[in-house]
């Protein structure tokens, strides 16, 4: 089995600029590329776990939400750094489009993304850790028997960094 970093995206990996969906107004949180890549070089799957609200509320489709993390995806490859798997949640439960206006197990708080990502690709969770910036973020980690961590920092290199020497420890 094999330990794990999810990420959540908005906040955490980018600016939260509200209902990111156009590469051209993304922005980079300071040493978020550079987490990446040191998670991918200690070992580990990385992961981002996103509620995208903005589906459901009709601001972008799906195909949009898809279109930004393979720019993501592009990005991180040219600095050597990659996300294993992207999910993502679509719903909300008042959304203004009806297929995707649920309550759903998979949007944070609840840990469905987590848990799907846990079996498809056979992840340690007591070897695996979440970074996000909300309090929602920490409790889906929570409801999948993973340790949680709050980013409020300004540099993710340097949030993660001993992170991921802590995760060695336990190996």
């Amino acid at each position: 089995m094999q330990a794990a970093v999810f990420f959540d995206r908005d906040g955490v990996l980018n600016e939260d600029d509200g209902y990111a969906f156009e590469p051209s107004k993304i922005r980079w949180i300071k040493g978020a590329m550079e987490a990446v890549r040191a998670v991918n070089q200690s070992g580990y799957l990385a992961f981002v776990v996103t509620n995208q609200s903005g589906v459901a509320r009709g601001f972008y489709a799906e195909q949009q939400a898809r279109g930004l993390h393979a720019w993501m995806t592009d990005q991180l490859a040219s600095v050597g750094a990659r996300i294993d798997e992207f999910a993502y949640c679509p719903h909300h439960p008042e959304g203004t489009i009806a297929e995707y206006r649920h309550a759903c197990i998979c949007r944070k708080p609840q840990p469905g993304m987590i848990n799907e990502l846990v079996k498809r690709h056979s992840i340690d969770i007591g070897r695996s850790i979440l970074v996000g910036d909300k309090q929602s973020d920490i409790e889906a980690a929570a409801g999948a028997g993973i340790t949680g961590h709050i980013f409020r920092g300004a540099d993710l290199e340097a949030f993660i960094v001993p992170l991921l020497l802590q995760l060695k420890q336990l190996r």
